[in-house]
């Protein structure tokens, strides 16, 4: 090792360093925040205008299914497609909330790696 060169990093590195550790521990701890919102919102979707009606949490947990009287009019096959759309409208507009909800958790925050 060459003479004052230390391990390598200088006061301008260290400062950089403490910074990312510091933006890391800002997104932690809004990563928790953000674990315990998307825990209580609740998702609906829907298939052929409000036949069938799922509820997702946030975390994309099953809460509710309601199957209307109309719906239950049809064929066991049309129910369990109509059941599958209200299902993956609801998968959909989850993962849309979840990837806005951590876009504004990172954004802004130009993490190492992250490529934001």
């Amino acid at each position: 090792m060459s003479q004052g060169q230390g391990f390598g990093f200088g006061l301008g590195k260290m400062k950089e360093l403490k910074e990312a550790f510091q933006k890391a521990q800002q997104v932690q701890e809004g990563a928790k925040r953000l674990q315990e919102e998307l825990e209580q919102m609740r998702i609906e979707g829907e298939s052929s205008g409000g036949l069938v009606k799922v509820v997702l949490s946030g975390n994309q947990e099953p809460i509710d299914v309601t199957i209307s009287a109309d719906a239950l009019k049809e064929s066991p096959e049309l129910v369990a497609d109509l059941v599958l759309a209200a299902m993956q409208d609801a998968y959909s507009k989850s993962t849309a909330t979840m990837r806005e909800q951590m876009e504004e958790l990172t954004g802004g925050l130009n993490l190492p790696g992250m490529g934001m």
